[in-house]
């Protein structure tokens, strides 16, 4: 008796669907995580607010500058210029008020001064 899952052309064509599922699946989970990071009341209060760069950049220097850098080259903490360029809006929400990288430590600005910093940092 011939075993049909055995021939080329259906592991093929199995391969083939595999992938396929793969790169369905991946855009959908993404896209799941976005609308469940945006849900968050906070960060769409953020994302509401237009940010002013200048009160940015002054929040910035007072809270961040010590490791940063006075113009976000990096001392202590990494450099962050470009920094909206490999972190989402959402990302940086969550590096600057989840304490979860040490040494950073938590920060909780309001949302306009959120939306301010944001605002500076796609700046640098």
């Amino acid at each position: 008796m011939d075993n049909q899952l055995t021939k080329p052309e259906n592991i093929i064509q199995q391969i083939v669907l595999l992938v396929v599922a793969i790169l369905v699946v991946i855009p959908l989970a993404l896209f799941g995580v976005q609308m469940i990071q945006a849900s968050d009341p906070y960060v769409k209060n953020v994302l509401t607010q237009p940010g002013d760069p200048i009160q940015g950049k002054a929040i910035f220097q007072i809270n961040c500058a010590g490791c940063h850098g006075w113009e976000g080259n990096g001392l202590v903490g990494p450099s962050l210029q470009a920094v909206s360029k490999r972190k989402s809006r959402y990302g940086l929400i969550h590096q600057v008020i989840s304490g979860e990288t040490p040494p950073m430590p938590k920060f909780q600005p309001s949302p306009q001064e959120m939306a301010d910093l944001l605002s500076y940092l796609e700046n640098l």
